[in-house]
């Protein structure tokens, strides 16, 4: 191949990144190994109750405008996968209003997962919409999406974007200014090799010692289970203050991360779970300006890989320094950008044969659990659309394998720590000892 060779494409397309094209990998993966694709859901619980009219009229003149969430996957003639944007203009907004009598948090909760779990109505559907109201001056809106179009930071910038719009008594150009073309990169490959090599070296490193990952039940048409874990300003406070104590000024992701691996170490112990390592990918938010309208669609994020061996797992200060140091060697080595630049050499490959391709570093074990820290909500209101917000956090399904994830984040100075698992994969005990354990450490 000659280093300077670029191969043609269109100035008119939003080619996928690799970033992108690892998502839809994943979105196939998750199809055919569960009930539904690679989909999260952001949940926004409110103190007062919302007309659902009122709702679906505002957001179904608002999502018109941005056809790209009605688009779908396509390959160019040099073979680059692209998002097809749609021609029509008349979209369906797939919005569903909830009356759930008298409800309690459970069954609250049990909708939401209900919701998440559902598969979208076609391959050109990727936002839902619920809005799910529980007799009283309470309610709770959520947004399903597709991971495809949109990644966790992007779904808060969107309904940040929405209640711009609603204040702006549905302003006519808040689409204005958003770009949807994006080049194919199909040029400097001898980068792209480099970086493929340097990626390739670090999974080979990780191999060394086989990483623990629980067994997936063998039901194929599962859906996730949740539980959320919420803590108050002062317990926040309080926490944020340890993770600088005991991690270090702005450390909060080894401090978390270390609290997660002590307790599902405890859990792997509990069954009689041998492994040598812990293997943990951590997403890592790419975004490089302060223009949401050049940054909110698509997938801006990369991975950081830690791996803990399971001897140091229970030792949360060795795990800790362990975690920053290897966050501290893979930023400064530039493995984020390596990992985004050889992921553009897959996109050549069809879905069906990366979902092969996955499997086969360190004995199929994509990783023991996932993790992500997304910080700091982009929703910046603190109501939505005339009712006041008591919370903000997210339901990721999670890729499988692992099919278990800790997912962190802060809305309004409280800490939400949110866990997901595939149904099937621990049982409910284990659950509500994975969720004490966790509320536990971190406040200790």
């Amino acid at each position: 191949m000659i280093v300077g060779f670029v191969i043609p494409s269109s100035k008119n397309k939003r080619y996928l990144s690799g970033s992108d094209w690892v998502i839809n990998a994943l979105d196939y993966i998750l199809k055919t190994e569960t009930c539904a694709g690679n989909m999260s859901q952001v949940v926004i619980m409110l103190d007062g109750a919302l007309d659902g009219t009122a709702v679906k009229n505002s957001l179904n003149r608002f999502v018109k405008k941005f056809p790209v969430l009605f688009g779908s996957t396509a390959r160019d003639y040099n073979l680059a996968p692209y998002w097809r944007m749609p021609l029509e203009k008349d979209f369906n907004l797939n919005f569903n209003d909830h009356h759930l009598d008298r409800a309690s948090s459970d069954d609250v909760s049990s909708m939401l997962e209900e919701c998440v779990n559902r598969q979208f109505k076609n391959d050109n559907d990727h936002v839902a919409f619920h809005l799910i109201r529980t007799g009283v001056e309470q309610s709770c809106f959520a947004m399903t999406f597709d991971h495809r179009v949109l990644d966790a930071r992007g779904a808060e910038m969107f309904l940040d974007l929405f209640q711009q719009y609603i204040t702006g008594n549905c302003n006519s150009g808040i689409a204005d200014g958003f770009n949807f073309t994006a080049p194919a990169d199909l040029s400097d490959w001898m980068e792209k090799f480099y970086a493929g090599r340097t990626v390739n070296r670090k999974i080979v490193s990780l191999s060394k010692l086989s990483p623990g990952a629980l067994p997936l039940p063998p039901a194929k048409n599962n859906g996730f289970r949740f539980r959320l874990i919420n803590f108050s300003p002062r317990e926040t406070q309080k926490i944020h203050e340890d993770a600088n104590s005991r991690a270090g000024y702005l450390m909060e992701t080894p401090y978390f991360l270390s609290v997660v691996i002590q307790t599902v170490h405890e859990l792997f112990s509990k069954r009689c779970l041998l492994s040598d390592s812990y293997l943990v990918p951590a997403s890592v938010d790419m975004r490089t300006g302060e223009d949401i309208k050049q940054e909110m669609f698509f997938n801006h994020v990369s991975y950081l890989f830690y791996q803990v061996p399971a001897s140091e797992a229970g030792d949360r200060e060795k795990t800790i320094m362990s975690i920053r140091n290897q966050m501290y060697d893979q930023i400064k080595s530039g493995l984020p950008k390596d990992v985004l630049k050889a992921s553009l050499l897959t996109r050549i490959a069809p879905l069906p044969v990366l979902k092969k391709v996955f499997s086969i570093p360190v004995d199929g074990k994509i990783a023991s659990f996932c993790f992500s820290h997304v910080g700091k909500c982009s929703y910046m209101f603190s109501g939505f659309m005339g009712a006041k917000i008591n919370n903000i956090f997210h339901m990721p399904r999670v890729p499988v394998p692992p099919g278990l994830g800790f997912f962190f984040n802060y809305f309004n100075d409280r800490l939400n720590l949110v866990i997901s698992y595939l149904n099937g994969l621990i049982q409910e005990d284990e659950a509500v000892m994975l969720e004490t354990c966790l509320k536990e450490k971190l406040q200790t």
